[in-house]
C-alpha cells in the first residue's frame, strides 16, 4: 500500500495568506529551515493507479499537479480518484469537492450520516455538485465494518468514531453525534498491512487503543504543540482542545499517548502554521526526533 501526503497543513496551509506570526513570517522571508504545506489530505493505493482521495482540501487542484499519479491521462479526460472519503464535514476538508466538478462521472463519496448532513444543509457542497458532476453517496457505517472502494481495488476500509465537534455553520454545532469526525483504518488486503489514520484526533480513547496497536503505521493530529498555542502565538484565544485536537507537550499530550505504541511508525500530519515543529532546527523538532516521531510533509510517500 501506498500512502501519498498529498497536503500535511492544518486549514490555511503554511504560511498562511493572512499570518505574520513568527512561523509564516519567516518562511517567508527565508530565515526558517522550514517547508510549506498546503492542507490536509492524503491518496492512497494498492497498485498505483487507483487512489482513494481521502479529503479533498481546498488546495486540491495544486495538490494533483504535484502528483502526477492522479492525472494518468489514459484518454482525454482521466483522473486516477476513484473514490473520495471524508473524516469530518470541516472546510479545510470539504471545500476542494467543489474543484473536482469538472468530472465526467459522479463523485464516489463515502461520508457518515452526519457529513452528509452537514454538506447538504450548513455547507450545502452536495447539493451543488448536482448541478456539475454529481455525487453517489456510500454511507459509512459506526459498527466498525470494513468496506471496499468502487475504483480502488486492493484497499480495505474501517472507520472508527471520534469525539469532536461539528464545524460551525452544522446545525448540531452544540449537539456532538458520533460521526462528525472519523478515524479511518486503512488495509492493504493483500498484505494485511494498515494505517491508522486521524488529522483530527482529540484525545486517545480506549476503543481506539486496539487499531492503533495492530497498525503498522500511525498517522495522526499534529496541529498544535501547546493546548493555548494560539494565545502565546498572539493570534487567537481558543485552546486546541476547543477545536478538538490533542496537542503534542504536556500531561497527557500526543507525545505522551504515542509512548503507548512502541511498534508502530508515528507521524504527525495537519500541522497549524502556529506549531514550532515547523522550524526543522527547533527544539520542539528535536524533541520528536528523540521521540522517534516524523513530521509529515507535502509529497512524502509511505510505502506499507
Amino acid at each position: 500500500m501506498r500512502i501519498h501526503v498529498l497536503g500535511s497543513g492544518a486549514g490555511g496551509g503554511f504560511p498562511q495568506w493572512n499570518c505574520n506570526c513568527d512561523n509564516c513570517s519567516g518562511i517567508r522571508a527565508g530565515t526558517l529551515r522550514a517547508k510549506a504545506r498546503t492542507q490536509s489530505s492524503i491518496a492512497v493505493s494498492s497498485n498505483g493507479l487507483d487512489w482513494a482521495l481521502v479529503n479533498a482540501s481546498p488546495d486540491i487542484r495544486a495538490q494533483v499537479l504535484a502528483f502526477d499519479a492522479l492525472q494518468p491521462a489514459r484518454s482525454r479526460r482521466d483522473t486516477g480518484i476513484g473514490s473520495v472519503i471524508l473524516v469530518d464535514s470541516q472546510i479545510d476538508h470539504t471545500t476542494g469537492l467543489l474543484i473536482l466538478r469538472e468530472g465526467d462521472r459522479p463523485l464516489e463519496l463515502f461520508c457518515t450520516e452526519m457529513v452528509h448532513q452537514d454538506l447538504t444543509t450548513g455547507f450545502p457542497v452536495l447539493e451543488m455538485l448536482r448541478h456539475y458532476c454529481g455525487v453517489h453517496h456510500h454511507p459509512i457505517e459506526l459498527d466498525q465494518s470494513q468496506f471496499e472502494m468502487p475504483g480502488v481495488p486492493g484497499i480495505g476500509v474501517t472507520a472508527v468514531p471520534l469525539t469532536s465537534k461539528a464545524p460551525p455553520y452544522s446545525p448540531h454545532r452544540h449537539d456532538p453525534h458520533p460521526g462528525d469526525n472519523v478515524g479511518l483504518v486503512l488495509e492493504d488486503l493483500e498484505s494485511g498491512r494498515t494505517v491508522f489514520y486521524a488529522p483530527g484526533l482529540g484525545e486517545v480513547e480506549e476503543h481506539l487503543r486496539p487499531h492503533m496497536e495492530q497498525a503498522n503505521c500511525l498517522l495522526v493530529d499534529g496541529t498544535f504543540w501547546t493546548n493555548d498555542e494560539m494565545t502565546r502565538r498572539g493570534v487567537g484565544k481558543k485552546l486546541a482542545s476547543d477545536m478538538g485536537h490533542l496537542p503534542q507537550s504536556g500531561k497527557a499530550g500526543m507525545i505522551e499517548a504515542l509512548r503507548g505504541f512502541p511498534s508502530q511508525r508515528k507521524i504527525l500530519i495537519h500541522i497549524n502554521n502556529t506549531n514550532p515543529i515547523l522550524d526543522e532546527d527547533s527544539a520542539e523538532r528535536a524533541v520528536l526526533a528523540d521521540e522517534g516521531i516524523e513530521v509529515a510533509y507535502d509529497g512524502m510517500d509511505i510505502d506499507l
